[in-house]
């Protein structure tokens, strides 16, 4: 489980996690959002030692989101269909496999601009989980791991 809080609009912010052994993790993440702005998608890109799991029996979901969307070679997967409110917390979970011990992924948020239309904004959403949001400013964290049982 990794919890934290956003309260930048204007950077990504990437994690990398020290894992105690390449493989399979699944990864249940919560952050709370601290911005002035809504969140309606939410993207994580992997490093080129990581992929995120894309099969049946692995669970990919947010209570916030509705949709989800992993890209054919499993390096980018996009949350997207609901909200993240200033002041709510988001909960997601998916599993990711990694061939190293320090997998990174950057994650980002979109929140559409106040003077677009909603014909705009569903656009430009539609878009962004097409093509992947833009890369902004990282700010870098590292989580460390610890195995509990």
């Amino acid at each position: 489980m990794i919890s934290g809080a956003i309260d930048t609009v204007d950077h990504d912010v990437s994690v990398t996690v020290n894992l105690p052994e390449p493989g399979r993790w699944q990864i249940i993440k919560s952050e709370t959002n601290l911005t002035d702005r809504t969140w309606v998608a939410m993207q994580a890109a992997t490093d080129e030692d990581s992929v995120f799991v894309d099969d049946e029996d692995t669970l990919v979901m947010s209570r916030q989101f509705t949709k989800s969307l992993i890209t054919p070679d499993q390096r980018r997967l996009t949350f997207y269909g609901g909200e993240v409110r200033p002041g709510e917390a988001v909960v997601k979970m998916y599993s990711l496999e990694t061939t190293g011990r320090k997998p990174t992924y950057a994650y980002s948020r979109y929140s559409p601009v106040a003077t677009d239309s909603p014909e705009a904004a569903a656009a430009t959403l539609d878009k962004l989980v097409a093509e992947g949001l833009p890369q902004r400013p990282v700010i870098e964290i590292i989580v460390p791991v610890t195995v509990i049982g």
